[in-house]
């Protein structure tokens, strides 16, 4: 297994890939006259999990006539190949085991729908981590390079403001070369103020600075963007911890969210980043992003059950309207369901 904070040579490449964010930002500002609906988009986004985890799950239950033990050791094997965790699957494969022997389950197809209803359980509690709010609510967000930080960023910038909300940026990502031009960029495109200082500053004093003049200006939301974290570097961690600090005394604890974003496609790398963010900063929710990129897709189960964190926002492609609130029923139905 890989490094679940990458290597320098990975850092490279995903300030690389975030610095080349433009080929987005059309999308990100266009008003978008597609017809698909919103569950059509997370059908569309999640395919490839569809035809890659939930068709072998599929023909696991309907490929046979009993239920029997080897019909819990493909599931096994193909849950924790799909991200969904060793804890979790097995928390999943027991409570199977014993729903069956209590309703006396004997059709396969049966139990598939008992298994996608725990799944359903599992998701509950992510419902949308901004609204409502009253007088100024701060959004801290955190996460490693690379996991589309800056782009949920913009985007859930665009949604509030395109809302009628009074929204300010904070450019607080003081440690990455051209951060702080990347939000001043976005910023402009979208026509909302960003507060910034020069590269190297203190994160926590950008932080109170931009807390003060969202106070002033009478913002609704402010978000504060912060660098990607490595463990190995120990100071920068500290100085997250400082920046929550700083955001919650300003503004009062009552009034911030922090933020976790997740790439999707990274799978149980993420929940280990998950934990150490947490640790760190005391996590409110998560945004898992580029669910259109991975065929496992079961990192998102595997958050949910074994941090408890719930999942806020989920990406499911470039698009503006491709990052949704996370909805249990919809992601589970828009998993499960057939192609047409």
């Amino acid at each position: 297994m890989f490094n679940f904070f990458g290597s320098d040579d990975e850092e490279d490449k995903t300030e690389e890939s975030e610095q080349n964010s433009a080929e987005v930002e059309d999308d990100i500002l266009q008003e978008e006259e597609d017809e698909r609906s919103l569950f059509g988009r997370l059908k569309d986004g999640l395919k490839k999990s569809r035809r890659g985890f939930v068709d072998k799950l599929g023909s696991i239950f309907t490929g046979r006539s009993a239920i029997d033990e080897e019909l819990y050791e493909e599931l096994e094997e193909t849950l924790i190949r799909a991200d969904v965790g060793v804890q979790t699957t097995m928390d999943l494969i027991s409570e199977l085991k014993d729903y069956q022997k209590e309703e006396e389950i004997e059709e396969p197809e049966e139990l598939y729908e008992v298994f996608q209803d725990r799944i359903r359980e599992i998701l509950q509690g992510g419902d949308d981590i901004l609204v409502p709010w009253d007088g100024l609510e701060v959004l801290m967000v955190v996460g490693v390079n690379g996991s589309g930080k800056t782009t949920t960023i913009a985007k859930l910038a665009n949604r509030y403001k395109n809302k009628g909300n009074e929204v300010l940026l904070a450019a607080g990502d003081t440690f990455r070369a051209g951060a702080i031009e990347q939000i001043e960029t976005w910023g402009r495109r979208l026509g909302i103020d960003v507060i910034s200082q020069q590269e190297g500053a203190d994160a926590a004093a950008v932080a109170y600075d931009a807390v003060q003049a969202a106070r002033s200006r009478e913002t609704d939301l402010l978000i504060v963007d912060t660098a990607g974290r490595l463990h190995t570097q120990k100071n920068l961690m500290q100085e997250l911890e400082k920046v929550r600090r700083v955001i919650g005394r300003e503004a009062g604890e009552e009034n911030v969210e922090v933020l976790l974003v997740l790439d999707a496609t990274t799978g149980q790398n993420a929940l280990h980043q998950a934990e150490k963010f947490d640790e760190a900063v005391d996590v409110d929710g998560i945004a898992l992003t580029k669910l259109d990129g991975t065929a496992s897709g079961g990192i998102v189960v595997a958050v949910r059950n074994e941090l408890g964190l719930p999942i806020r926002f989920i990406g499911v492609g470039e698009q503006a309207a491709d990052l949704q609130n996370f909805d249990p029923d919809s992601f589970v139905e828009a998993l499960f369901t057939e192609e047409d």
